[in-house]
C-alpha cells in the first residue's frame, strides 16, 4: 500500500472536519446577512457568521461536534466527498489526488484547501503583470 493510500485510508477511518468540503453562501440582507457554511457530506451540519472566515470557523466547530456525536452513538460517518459527486476534485486522476492527499497531510490542511492554494499560485504565476 502506498503512502497516499495509507493517508486516504486513515482519513476514511477517522475523518476530521477539515477533511470535508465546505460550501459557503452569502445570506441575503433581508434574511439577516452574513454567510452560511455547510458540509454537504454531514447532514444538518450548518453554521453561520458575519464574515466567510467566521462562518468557516463556526462550521468547523459544528462539524467537530457532529463527528463526536456520531462516534459516541455509533452512527455511520460519511466518507469525505461522499455526497460531492459534482465536486471538481472528483474528476482529478487518482494519482494526482493521491499526491495532493499526501502533501495535504504533510501540511496539515484538507485536500481541497491545498488544491485551491496550488491553483491560486499557478494563476498568479500566469497572470500578466501590467
Amino acid at each position: 500500500m502506498s503512502k497516499a493510500d495509507k493517508i486516504l485510508k486513515k482519513m476514511r477511518e477517522n475523518p476530521k472536519p477539515q477533511d470535508y468540503p465546505i460550501e459557503i453562501r452569502p445570506i441575503p440582507p433581508e434574511e439577516g446577512g452574513g454567510y452560511l457554511a455547510l458540509f454537504p457530506d454531514l447532514p444538518g451540519c450548518i453554521a453561520d457568521g458575519e464574515t466567510p472566515e467566521e462562518a468557516i470557523r463556526n462550521a468547523l466547530d459544528a462539524a467537530e461536534s457532529w463527528l463526536k456525536t456520531a462516534r459516541e452513538f455509533g452512527d455511520p460517518i460519511p466518507t469525505p466527498f461522499e455526497s460531492s459527486d459534482n465536486d471538481w476534485l472528483s474528476y482529478a486522476p487518482r494519482n494526482l489526488y493521491m499526491r495532493l492527499a499526501d502533501r495535504a497531510q504533510q501540511e496539515g490542511v484538507s485536500v481541497s484547501e491545498l488544491a485551491v492554494e496550488y491553483l491560486a499560485e499557478g494563476l498568479r504565476r500566469r497572470t500578466p503583470q501590467h
